[in-house]
C-alpha cells in the first residue's frame, strides 16, 4: 500500500509539471508538445501507462481490503469512542476521501483517456492535429460545474494526502527524530501545494475563455 502511495505521487507531481505548462503565455505550444510525447511515445503508452493503471486499481482495492480488515479485527465495537483523542479527521475518513478520488479518476477516464484511445485506434476521422490537446483542456474547464467538481475533487485529495503522505513512509520504516519532521514538513507542503496548483489551473482557464 505504501510503496503504491509512493508511485502515485511521483506520478501526481509528473501530471502536474505537464498540466502546468497549459498557462504558459505560449497558446498551448509547450504542452501541446510534451502531451503530444506523451501520447506518442512507444513506452510511455505501452509500459509505463499500463503500471500507472495498475497501481491506481492496486492502491484503491487494498484501501478497501484494509478497511474491512481493520473493521474485521474487532467486531465488537467500543461502548465509546473518541477518535480524535489519538487519530486526526483525515486518517479516520481516507476510505471516503478516497472513494472521491477515485470517482474523479473515472470521470478523467470518460473525459479524456478513453477519447483519446478513441481518436488514436478506433476512429479513421478523428482530429489527430498537435494542438488537440490544449484545447481539449481549455474546453473541459469551460462549465463551473465541472469546475466545482474539480475544485471539491482536489480539496479531498490534499485532504487524502496530508494523511496519506507520512503514513506510506512511516509504514517503510523511516521513522526517526531527526527525519520525520522533515518528512512531515514535506508531505504538509505536497499535500497543500500540488492540490492547490491544479485547482489554480482550472479556475485559469475557466476564466480565460
Amino acid at each position: 500500500m505504501a510503496l503504491s502511495a509512493l508511485f502515485l505521487l511521483v506520478f501526481l507531481l509528473q501530471h502536474f509539471t505537464i498540466n502546468l505548462t497549459s498557462v504558459f503565455p505560449d497558446e498551448g505550444k509547450t504542452f501541446n508538445s510534451l502531451s503530444h510525447f506523451m501520447g506518442t511515445n512507444p513506452v510511455v503508452q505501452f509500459a509505463l501507462q499500463p503500471v500507472l493503471i495498475l497501481g491506481v486499481l492496486f492502491h484503491f482495492i487494498m484501501g478497501f481490503i484494509l478497511e474491512a480488515k481493520n473493521k474485521g479485527a474487532r467486531p465488537v465495537k467500543y461502548a465509546k469512542t473518541s477518535g480524535g483523542d489519538n487519530s486526526t479527521w483525515m486518517s479516520r475518513n481516507m476510505i471516503w476521501s478516497g472513494l472521491v478520488i477515485l470517482a474523479f479518476l473515472v470521470l478523467h477516464f470518460v473525459d479524456f483517456f478513453f477519447p483519446e484511445i478513441n481518436a488514436k485506434y478506433i476512429a479513421s476521422d478523428a482530429d489527430l492535429s498537435n494542438d488537440r490537446y490544449y484545447d481539449h483542456v481549455v474546453h473541459s474547464f469551460a462549465s463551473p460545474i465541472r469546475v466545482g467538481l474539480y475544485v471539491v475533487s482536489f480539496i479531498l485529495l490534499a485532504m487524502h494526502l496530508l494523511h496519506g503522505f507520512q503514513s506510506a513512509f512511516q509504514s517503510l520504516g523511516a521513522r526517526h527524530p531527526k527525519y520525520t519532521p522533515l518528512i512531515k514538513t514535506l508531505g504538509k507542503a505536497y499535500a497543500i501545494l500540488i492540490p492547490l496548483g491544479f485547482i489554480f489551473i482550472a479556475l485559469f482557464h475557466h476564466f480565460n475563455q
